[in-house]
């Protein structure tokens, strides 16, 4: 496509609606523990796609807040499922990105019939060298006066391991150093989703509400691996989905997900579509990837009008 033909702007604001005979098309949200918004629903045509957005659990609004009881990769796939055949949906395409990628992937393997395409933004695999790098040191190299902060919380005998570290705060009785394991948690990630950072972003670190689901359930899960069977799980797992039309767009300098997860999924999977954009971070409202996203949500709805 020449550069001049992507659409910058995204569809502009709607608002939900329950009736009709539209495309459906699945929100998978990050995190995990981020939660939806109504800026969501602006990467789909509004006139093709009837848009399901859906609060993973102990996220958004979804009760009980930040819970863990109950809460792992496979109760989220099976939600999905349960979601699908709540709306009478026979089949549905997915969008998700960090996490909703692993998630994403993870419904796909599990229910390959069900899904018509997807398209995966800020690839996150779960795989022990992406948390090492996020978590254990590899990004602060690129964000060292963030990183001081969220390393300093942590005692220095306790720092051969961060996430074990904030867990042990993340469930802590005390719900005072709890709020501040969540905060420093959340800003953390939050000053690293940008190329240029963003202080919208970054004071979504100091909202009690949100911190504490995003620390407390990304942590949850990272603690346990995903729930994943085995550390290439997804990867291993690609022929399932081979057949599925899929679109990757990934942030060339993307620090939370690094690029090295989107090129290794492409490499597994080669009939995926990959659109490597040269100035964004991770963020999906990058000017780039905003861009790329509609234009994949496009691509799909003009396959579909055939």
């Amino acid at each position: 496509m020449d550069p001049s033909e992507v659409k910058k702007d995204l569809y502009p604001p709607i608002e939900p609606y329950d009736t009709g005979f539209l495309k459906p098309v699945a929100f998978l949200h990050g995190g995990p523990g981020a939660g939806t918004s109504p800026a969501n629903r602006r990467f789909f045509d509004p006139e093709f796609y009837r848009i399901v957005l859906f609060d993973q659990r102990g996220s958004g609004r979804s009760t009980p807040h930040a819970c863990l009881e109950q809460n792992t990769t496979w109760d989220l796939v099976a939600d999905i499922e349960k979601l699908r055949e709540h709306l009478d949906i026979p089949e549905w395409q997915l969008f998700g990105g960090s996490w909703g990628t692993t998630l994403a992937l993870a419904y796909s393997q599990k229910h390959p019939d069900k899904v018509t395409g997807m398209v995966l933004r800020g690839v996150f695999l779960l795989r022990k060298k992406e948390l090492d790098w996020f978590y254990e040191g590899g990004a602060a190299a690129i964000f060292p006066d963030a990183w001081e902060r969220f390393r300093d919380f942590i005692p220095e005998e306790e720092r051969n391991c961060f996430i074990a570290a904030y867990s042990k705060r993340l469930t802590s009785s005390d719900p005072t150093v709890q709020m501040e394991a969540a905060k420093r948690w959340t800003t953390w990630e939050m000053m690293t989703a940008h190329l240029i950072q963003n202080n919208d972003d970054i004071n979504l670190g100091e909202d009690d509400k949100f911190s504490l689901a995003f620390a407390r359930i990304e942590n949850h899960y990272f603690m346990n691996k995903g729930y994943l069977p085995s550390d290439s799980y997804l990867l291993d797992n690609v022929d399932k989905i081979r057949h599925i039309k899929a679109f990757i767009v990934q942030g060339r300098y993307d620090v939370c997900c690094p690029m090295m997860s989107a090129w290794d999924l492409h490499n597994a999977w080669p009939e995926a579509e990959l659109k490597v954009v040269p100035d964004s971070g991770h963020s999906a409202y990058e000017v780039g990837i905003s861009a790329e996203l509609r234009s994949s949500t496009d691509k799909l709805r003009d396959m579909l009008r055939k």
